[in-house]
Parts: C-alpha cells; structure tokens; sequence
C-alpha cells in the first residue's frame, strides 16, 4: 500500500523530502524554517536529513529570500523559498514582478529561473494585520509566473513536487486554516498535471469554481444545496495561472450556471476574469449571469470580524437562490 493519511501541512513537508532528495540542486530557503522548522512546522525535520546548507535559515528580507534565489536559479539550482505570511510577501513583490517573471524573456530563453516560492495565504485562523491576505490575483497579472493552490494532501503532496520540476517561476499558495485537513495521499499514484483543473463533485444544475481554502465550504455548500434538490458540480481549479478555462466551459455549458467563489475581494479577483472568460465563451449556455462571492473591497478585518468578511456556506448558497431566481 502506497496510501497514508497526512495532513494537508505534513503532505508538503513529505513533498518537499521527495524534492531534497531527488535533486542535489534545489534547497529550501526562508526565515526560521530550519531549527524551529518553519511557523507552521511545515519544514520541521528536513534541516536533520539535509543540513544547513539546503534548509537554510535566512535573515529577515523577503527581498533578499527572493533576489538570493533568482541569482542562485540563474547559476543551476532549485531554490525554494518560503514567504513566512502572505502579507510579508510585498517586500519581494519588486524582484519577483520585475526580476524574477521576466527573466526567460529577458534572456530571450537562454536561461529561465525555475525557483519556486511557498506562501501560506488566507485567513480564519484570528490573526492579526498582515497575516491572513489573499494576493494572489496580484501575481496573477503578472506574465511569466505560474501559480498553484492545492486544497488537499493528496494535492500537496504532489503539486509541490511538480512546482519544482517546473522550469518557470511558480507561487505556491498554501491555505493556512486547511493546514491541519487530514486526507489520503497516494504516494504511487501522482496527481493530475496541477494546471488542470478537476471536477471533485458532479451536478446537472450549477457550477462552483473555487480553489484552495473555499473547496471544503463549495463542496459543503454543494451538500446543503442537494437537500434543496440541486445538482450542483464543483471544480478546484488548482492553478490560478494558468487557468484551465477548458473544464470550467465545458461544465457550464452543462449546467448553464456558475458561481465563482475565493477568499480574495471581488474586485478585480480571478473571479472577474474567469465571469469575463465564460461569458465569452459559453454566453449561450448560460441560464443567469456568473455571480462572484469572495470578501470585501477593504483591508483584511481584525480577527474578531473576519468570519463576516469570509465567504461561507450561507453566502455561496444565497448566490446559488439567486443564480436559480432568474
């Protein structure tokens, strides 16, 4: 049996072994991630397997974790470094728009910069300013990165082996309050490509696409709708860029509804250029327009209000009443 249980935090750190082990090049980098094992322990033991020279323990600057990798990358390693919050990633938002997503272009495809960074995003763990933003359609924008976001263990486990096997630059968003999920990880049986997107629930009536933190409220949200006697199709997209507008088309030409939900505000997130996209696309099939549930145009709240700014299950159904009102 290649089957085991893990949590969603310790299926990354198995990853991450495979990588140190396979690849004498690649080498994890980012503050307290050796000793202590990162915030989250999420590279805890790799530092007595590897060494300080492959789990290294930086200083605190995002902007040198991340300059340090693209020279390292440009030289023939595999560098994958670790962004301790989402929020603390904006120091670095410089090397990696400006430096780091352009460098095969720059090069004219002489060399790329396979470097990979690991960043836990999301919130409803209560903590405070900073620690619980949803940037991904920042980097989204951005041409040249790759960005992955897996939402179970059987996903991280080998989605982040994929990222660093990837020749592009990839953001790895992990969602931090489904850190500790438990799920099945086949260690023989490697996961789909992660610029696919899956259907993890059939329906016949409405489509749901999410990714990361919001698959397990879509997919109880999918459960709760089927007592109202709605099929309802969910899809974890996975990959935020690319998007695998492919599998989320031919489902809405199914259904002939969708529902696009993330954490991230609304405005101007991935929700609005997958509602742009389908539009296009699949205009004739649509039954309603695509409705987007994500959070508030503002600041992440303080942890006492942050379950009001979070999308849930009431707010995904009440979108789903609304879908099937037209």
């Amino acid at each position: 049996m290649s089957t085991t249980t893990m949590t969603l935090a310790k299926a990354i750190t198995a990853g991450l072994d495979q990588v140190l082990a396979k690849n004498p090049k690649s080498l994890l980098i980012g503050e307290d991630i050796g000793r202590l094992g990162g915030v989250y322990r999420v590279t805890d033991g790799l530092i007595d397997t590897y060494g300080p020279d492959r789990v290294v323990d930086s200083p605190l600057g995002e902007a040198g974790i991340v300059g340090s990798c693209i020279g390292m990358a440009i030289r023939g390693y595999s560098p994958i470094a670790e962004i301790q919050f989402d929020g603390f990633v904006f120091p670095a938002f410089n090397q990696i728009t400006t430096q780091l997503a352009k460098m095969r272009a720059r090069s004219e495809g002489r060399f790329g910069a396979p470097v990979v960074i690991r960043i836990p995003y999301g919130g409803g763990i209560g903590s405070i300013e900073h620690h619980s933003e949803s940037p991904e359609a920042l980097f989204a924008h951005t041409a040249g990165l790759r960005i992955m976001t897996p939402s179970n263990a059987h996903d991280a486990y080998w989605m982040i082996q994929q990222a660093a096997e990837c020749q592009d630059p990839v953001i790895f968003f992990e969602p931090k309050r489904r850190y500790w999920l438990k799920g099945e990880v086949d260690t023989g049986n490697p996961a789909a490509d992660a610029f696919t997107a899956q259907v993890i629930r059939p329906g016949e009536d409405a489509t749901i696409v999410t990714y990361g933190p919001l698959v397990p409220v879509a997919l109880a949200a999918a459960e709760a709708a089927r007592e109202d006697g709605r099929s309802v199709e969910v899809i974890d997209l996975r990959s935020v860029s690319p998007i695998d507008f492919d599998t989320i088309t031919e489902s809405v030409e199914k259904t002939g509804r969708l529902i696009v939900t993330h954490e991230a505000p609304t405005f101007g997130g991935i929700g609005g250029e997958i509602a742009a996209r389908i539009s296009e696309r699949a205009f004739l099939s649509l039954e309603a327009p695509v409705i987007r549930v994500g959070g508030f145009h503002m600041p992440y709240p303080v942890a006492k209000v942050e379950e009001q700014y979070l999308p849930d299950i009431d707010k995904v159904l009440e979108a789903l009443d609304r879908s099937f009102a037209y």
